[in-house]
């Protein structure tokens, strides 16, 4: 897979909902009922992170899960774009990019949305051919008028922005022309899922699902 094809599938998903979910899972036995109460609210691209044991069991378990859409986060290595993309996951994302790590992903066919913080790194992608990236973390950055002022010499990126974005942040970057969905994990609080309320999950994904863009 090209890095220009990867922009191009990166984007469709970006589009099928305002926010994609990031989600960290200890407990392999949340993610069916988890996946099914955020594709249920309308969000159906899911970011599983690989910052737990049982991350690739949990992408497992949600990529059977009808009408969801389930990538891996955290992408470090090589050797994680092989195992993500094993376990079922359809696209990648990552806190920022190396060769090494782009060259496997275009090996293994995994969609990567690779992160950048500064108009440098965002450069560098955009000479490799990817015009659809991850702004991480986006409020330790400057927040929405940082990615704002690096869209104005970059119009032809666009991103994604993660990283300490709320329900209140959100719209702040969904109306900025460079910005085709965010990234948050307010959409799956721990409590909730220890408490099995599927329903009010269902419900904080219907509310991002409905944000203006």
């Amino acid at each position: 897979m090209t890095p220009q094809e990867a922009s191009i599938k990166s984007a469709a998903l970006c589009r099928l909902a305002p926010v994609i979910p990031v989600l960290v899972l200890d407990d392999l036995s949340f993610a069916r009922p988890l996946a099914e109460a955020l594709v249920a609210g309308g969000l159906p691209v899911l970011e599983v992170t690989l910052r737990t044991p049982v991350a690739l069991d949990v992408i497992r378990a949600m990529a059977e899960v009808p009408g969801g859409v389930v990538g891996a986060g955290t992408l470090l290595t090589p050797a994680d774009v092989k195992a993500a993309k094993a376990a079922g996951a359809t696209f990648g994302v990552s806190p920022g990019a190396t060769d090494r790590l782009l060259d496997a992903c275009e090996e293994y066919d995994l969609p990567l949305l690779a992160g950048a913080a500064t108009s440098t790194e965002v450069m560098a992608l955009l000479e490799r051919g990817y015009t659809v990236q991850k702004f991480f973390p986006a409020e330790a950055n400057g927040g929405a008028p940082a990615l704002s002022a690096i869209g104005a010499p970059l119009p032809q990126v666009s991103f994604c922005p993660t990283g300490g974005i709320s329900l209140a942040k959100a719209p702040d970057y969904l109306k900025l022309p460079n910005v085709l969905c965010v990234g948050g994990s307010w959409v799956a609080p721990k409590s909730l899922m220890q408490a099995g309320d599927w329903a009010s999950i269902t419900k904080l994904a219907a509310e991002a699902a409905a944000l203006p863009r």
